[in-house]
C-alpha cells in the first residue's frame, strides 16, 4: 500500500472515529451495569458492598404463580404490540407509493411535512393531545354529550378495551411519515427508463405500480422487516408511561415498561437488570437468525 492510499485510509478512518467512540460510550460501556443483576443491590450502597447473589434474580422470575403469571401478561402485551406493528410494517411503503403519485408538487411536499412532523413531537405532547382530545371533559365527550348520543362520558384513557390497537393507532400516527422517507428514497433510485418503457408499452399508472415501484421497494421492505423482527421485544418505554394509568396497566405494560417500573417503582434494581438483560440476549439471538434467514433467502447478509 502507498504512502497516499495510507493517508487516505487514515482521513477515512478519522472521518468514523467519533461515531465509534460514540457507540463505545452509549451502546456498549452500558453493558457494565449488566454485574448488577448478579448482587443484591440496594441503593445508596455501592456494588463492592453489596453481596454477590449469581442467578439468584433471574431464578425468582419463575419461582411463583404471581411472578410468572405477570411476566406472562408483559409479554402478551410486548407481542401483541410487536406483531400489530410488524403486521402493518408495509403500511409506510404503500403510503410512499401513493405519496410519489401527486403530481401536484406543493400539495405532496405539504402532505410529506404534515406526516413528518409528528415524528418529532414527543410522547409527553402527544399525551396531551390525547388527553385534550378523550378526556371525561374533552372535544370529544363534549361533542358527543351536546348531540345527546351519551349520557354520561366515556373513559376513553382510562378503557381497559383496545389498548393495544389505539396505542398502535397513536404510533403509526407518529411514525408514519417519517418511516416513509426511507421508500420515497428508494423510489428516486428507480430508473426512469423502466417507466419510460412501460408508458410506451401500454402500461397504467396502477401497472407501473404493481410491475415497478413496488416491486423496486421490496429488497428495501424486506431488509427493514428483518430488523424489526430482531428489534421484536423492543417496543420503547416513552409511549407506555406516558399512557398508563391505574386501569389499563395490565394491559399497556410492556417489557421496557415493566422494567422501569419495576426499577424505579418497586426498588428491585437487579430484578430489572436481569430482565433487561435476558431481553436483550433474545434480541441477539433473533437478529442473528434473521440474519442467517436472509442469507439462506435472499442471498444476502446484514451483517
Amino acid at each position: 500500500m502507498t504512502n497516499k492510499k495510507k493517508l487516505y485510509s487514515i482521513k477515512l478512518f478519522l472521518l468514523v472515529l467519533p461515531f465509534i467512540v460514540l457507540v463505545l460510550l452509549f451502546a456498549y460501556y452500558p453493558l457494565y451495569g449488566w454485574m448488577y443483576a448478579f448482587y443484591d443491590y440496594k441503593p445508596p450502597k455501592t456494588l463492592a458492598n453489596s453481596p454477590f447473589v449469581g442467578f439468584k434474580w433471574f431464578l425468582s422470575l419463575v419461582q411463583n404463580d404471581v411472578k410468572i403469571n405477570q411476566l406472562l401478561q408483559v409479554l402478551k402485551n410486548t407481542f401483541a404490540m410487536s406483531a400489530l406493528t410488524l403486521g402493518t410494517s408495509w403500511l409506510p411503503m404503500i403510503f410512499a407509493v401513493f405519496l410519489n403519485e401527486i403530481r401536484c408538487l406543493p400539495f405532496r411536499k405539504f402532505v410529506q411535512t404534515v406526516t413528518t412532523l409528528p415524528n418529532f413531537v414527543s410522547w409527553v405532547m402527544v399525551y396531551s393531545i390525547a388527553f385534550s382530545l378523550f378526556n371525561s371533559t374533552g372535544m370529544m365527550n363534549s361533542f358527543l354529550l351536546k348531540l345527546g348520543l351519551i349520557d354520561t362520558p366515556i373513559l376513553f384513557l382510562q378503557s381497559t378495551s383496545h389498548v393495544w390497537f389505539t396505542q398502535w393507532l397513536w404510533l403509526t400516527w407518529k411514525n408514519l411519515g417519517w418511516a416513509a422517507i426511507m421508500y420515497i428514497a428508494a423510489i428516486s433510485g428507480i430508473d426512469d427508463e423502466l417507466y419510460q418503457a412501460a408508458k410506451v408499452d401500454g402500461a397504467s399508472r396502477m401497472q407501473l405500480i404493481r410491475y415497478i415501484t413496488i416491486p423496486s421497494l421490496l429488497p428495501t421492505y424486506f431488509v427493514l422487516l428483518m430488523l424489526n423482527v430482531a428489534n421484536f421485544l423492543n417496543n420503547g418505554m416513552e409511549q407506555y408511561y406516558v399512557f398508563q394509568n391505574s386501569f389499563n396497566k395490565d394491559f399497556i405494560q410492556v417489557l421496557d415498561l415493566y422494567v422501569y417500573n419495576m426499577a424505579m417503582g418497586n426498588g428491585g434494581y437487579s430484578v430489572s437488570v436481569a430482565v433487561s438483560m435476558l431481553k436483550s440476549l433474545v434480541s441477539v439471538v433473533l437478529l442473528v437468525a434473521v440474519n442467517g434467514l436472509s442469507k439462506l433467502l435472499r442471498g444476502e447478509s446484514m451483517l
